[in-house]
């Protein structure tokens, strides 16, 4: 059995309490609760402005262990809202910029089509990453979101995509989406610690009510936590562990302050 992991190594994805709190509310919340790390998503950001922020995350000594999202390759204005996205991971000193791949256009069903969309999405975009310093990790999202979110799917997929570009691009390891593959921990070890740049953790709920907003809390699903996490490890990954929960039905609808005690008393004890 591995041992527990370090309460300083939580971080806190802002997705978890993005119904009750304001980016600066969850800034301040991890700061209160001794969380280090804080991963902002783009609406939040814009909503308190990106100098507000980042200079709030600085006072309070935070880690931004990820910025969420770039990507959407198939979607219409994906080249310049990715540039945005560069600029704002560089602006709050983010680890990685995470990209959602993005799905099937409208009206298609040509799955290659979109995949050969995205490799040239982020080969138009990377050179800008590199220049900014802004490490861009692919997040391969559940078979069940290819058709509207993602249609890189595999831990596999990100990979060859990443051995494809080379510098400046990893994966971000998300056990939400990938804890039911057959090759997970074959995958995790070809990543290695230079490729691995996020590790987001929650769990899978049986019954799961909604394919987008009803992840559970460490703990209080199926997936096994302890085990992806030893893969990680012994792949070489060193970084935070990011919770990110989407809960329409539970989590978003307590206490915020309640939600991050939880949290931090999962992390030690469940994964």
């Amino acid at each position: 059995m591995a041992s527990p992991p370090e309460a300083g190594r939580l971080s806190l994805n802002t997705a978890t309490v993005r119904a009750q709190w304001s980016l600066a509310q969850a800034i301040n919340g991890c700061a209160r609760h001794g969380i280090r790390g804080v991963a902002p998503w783009r609406d939040k950001l814009a909503e308190m402005g990106l100098k507000r922020a980042a200079a709030a995350i600085r006072a309070h000594g935070l880690t931004v262990t990820g910025l969420c999202r770039g990507g959407f390759f198939t979607a219409e204005g994906w080249r310049d809202d990715n540039l945005r996205a560069i600029e704002e991971a560089h602006e709050l000193g983010a680890r990685c910029l995470v990209l959602v791949a993005g799905g099937l256009p409208p009206g298609s069903r040509d799955l290659g089509l979109s995949r050969e969309a995205i490799r040239e999405g982020i080969a138009a975009i990377l050179p800008e990453a590199r220049k900014a310093g802004v490490p861009l990790a692919i997040e391969p999202l559940h078979p069940m979101q290819a058709a509207d979110r993602a249609c890189i799917n595999t831990l596999e997929q990100a990979l060859d995509l990443c051995d494809l570009f080379g510098e400046g691009i990893g994966v971000a390891v998300d056990v939400y989406h990938v804890w039911w593959d057959p090759k997970l921990a074959q995958q995790i070890e070809r990543a290695g610690k230079d490729r691995i740049l996020a590790y987001h953790i929650c769990d899978w709920l049986v019954p799961t009510r909604d394919t987008l907003n009803d992840r559970g809390m460490m703990g209080d699903g199926v997936i096994d936590l302890p085990r992806i996490r030893s893969w990680v490890e012994a792949a070489g990954y060193a970084g935070f562990h990011e919770v990110e929960i989407f809960s329409e039905r539970d989590w978003w609808r307590r206490d915020p302050d309640e939600v991050l005690r939880t949290a931090r008393e999962r992390h030690a004890r469940c994964c």
